[in-house]
């Protein structure tokens, strides 16, 4: 089975939920607004992949965990998404139930 890249296809998913163009967004995160709409482009097609920092970047601009990017399934990146939104307690609650079940 040939391994599919998630990146791009979480990309443009995050981008497109925002409301944001592929222009705004690269503005937002600095890049040349003459190349902004490209580079975001070829970032949602897997033609180029950001680095690091530029990654980080876009996660905190379309309000996602870095990790978002990254979750092959859609049913982990709507797990992530919305576990990132629980308080710490929360967090610690839900973790403690999960390993109770992964026990029996």
């Amino acid at each position: 089975m040939d391994f599919i890249n998630p990146l791009p296809i979480r990309l443009k998913e995050a981008r497109t939920r925002a409301s944001i163009s592929q222009k705004d967004l690269g503005v937002r995160i600095g890049l040349e607004p003459s190349s902004a709409s490209g580079r975001m482009n070829h970032y949602e097609k897997g033609r180029h992949t950001p680095d690091l920092q530029t990654l980080k970047r876009i996660a905190e601009e379309l309000g996602v965990p870095l990790n978002y990017f990254f979750c092959e399934s859609d049913q982990m990146a709507k797990f992530v998404l919305l576990f990132e939104q629980l308080s710490e307690d929360e967090k610690d609650e839900l973790l403690t139930e999960l390993n109770l079940k992964k026990g029996r």
